[in-house]
């Protein structure tokens, strides 16, 4: 069984950018910047058998690539923030794409859950901060809000592997699908 999901890679210039972020929001727990991505969607943890249908449909997946850019800045968790994350402009084509992919993974009998999809790229995970800290960091996103990186040409999504690691998991990826 293997912890996996779908996402786009975020080129290294998108991803220093974030790096740089991530220091002006001097961020509790960081997401290693070799690890940023955009998750497609998120598969769980699939047999060998799964995760090779998976593949069949994503080989074969076709759309032509399109420009994306990331812009602001937000915490997932309320009260409780659980998760920083980097927002993407709104995308068309993107949406179309993740369609897509949970076409793939739904048609591979993978369950997808139904919630509307929010693409982010996450840039921390948060302990159960003091509300000194919480309100810190509610400030430090909210002078951040004009966060811009891109546009870059998404030109492939990948297939991936989550370990869990004592630090945070680390992903790896296991398959690339050029797009177009």
């Amino acid at each position: 069984m293997i912890r996996a999901f779908i996402a786009l890679p975020i080129p290294e210039d998108v991803a220093q950018a974030l790096y740089q972020l991530q220091a002006l929001l001097r961020l509790p727990s960081e997401v290693d910047p070799h690890d940023f991505h955009l998750t497609l969607a998120f598969l769980g943890e699939q047999p060998d058998a799964v995760l090779q249908e998976v593949h069949e449909g994503l080989d074969v997946l076709s759309m032509p690539g399109f420009p994306l850019e990331l812009r602001g800045v937000g915490l997932f968790g309320g009260a409780r923030p659980r998760v920083v994350w980097a927002g993407v402009s709104p995308s068309e084509p993107l949406m179309r794409l993740q369609a897509k992919v949970a076409q793939v993974a739904v048609r591979a009998g993978v369950r997808v859950p139904a919630r509307s999809y929010a693409p982010h790229v996450t840039l921390g995970r948060l302990p159960h901060l003091p509300p000194d800290e919480v309100g810190r960091l509610e400030r430090a996103v909210v002078a951040q809000q004009a966060f811009r990186a891109g546009p870059w040409l998404v030109a492939e999504s990948g297939l991936y592997a989550s370990h869990a690691k004592v630090r945070g998991p680390k992903y790896e990826m296991l398959n690339s699908y050029p797009l177009g």
